[in-house]
């Protein structure tokens, strides 16, 4: 997809612009036994990359209705470990460009906002006009849709940058570009297969929407 200039980026946050996922798969086996599901071997963490959210709960078997379970039990526990959780190289200072350079900033993000506010910290967290949280992993695409009604920002000129492939269907669903990058979770080889997406090889590369 040929580069080009947004007026609205929207980021998810864990594996995006936060390295979380070490955290995440610290506390997993503790999640599955509290909630009883399948843990999972560290043999088995590169291939369940190239998995959806959807195969990877169908191969630890857990039921969807314990999702929202699982999800405050992670980040209850983000909340009490947010210290250890770092930034991606390069992402604060892209942030700042692309603030400085007119590009309005936004995430949509299934954890919590006072986590997402610890983690990034008061002057980039000021940057972001609009940031929206707790919604479900499947549940973000109204409120992409919700940021570009009150932002007056039409689709074709906003992009959601993220690092799974539930991320990319919800840009696809909301009509807007997608960015996937590449130092998430999910693996760029499965991203690119959507339609409309702009790769991000590091953080700096993000700079190139402005």
């Amino acid at each position: 997809m040929q580069r080009a200039k947004y007026q609205l980026a929207i980021f998810d946050f864990d594996g995006t612009l936060a390295n979380s996922f070490p955290f995440f798969a610290s506390v997993f086996n503790e999640l599955a036994e509290q909630y009883r599901f399948k843990k999972i071997e560290m043999h088995e963490i590169e291939t369940l990359r190239h998995a959806t959210p959807r195969q990877i709960m169908q191969h630890v078997n857990m039921a969807a209705w314990k999702l929202p379970l699982v999800s405050r039990g992670f980040i209850r526990r983000m909340r009490r470990n947010a210290h250890q959780i770092e930034l991606f190289e390069h992402i604060s200072d892209s942030l700042k460009f692309l603030a400085s350079s007119g590009v309005r900033l936004a995430i949509v993000s299934s954890n919590s906002k006072e986590n997402v506010a610890v983690i990034l910290g008061a002057e980039l967290f000021a940057l972001f006009g609009q940031v929206h949280c707790g919604m479900s992993i499947f549940g973000k695409t109204a409120h992409l849709k919700k940021i570009l009604r009150k932002t007056g920002i039409a689709a074709q000129h906003a992009i959601y940058i993220g690092d799974q492939e539930t991320d990319a269907e919800a840009a696809a669903q909301a009509n807007m570009a997608f960015g996937a990058v590449s130092w998430g979770y999910g693996s760029m080889q499965a991203l690119r297969q959507h339609d409309r997406v702009l790769e991000f090889v590091t953080g700096h590369d993000l700079r190139q929407l402005a």
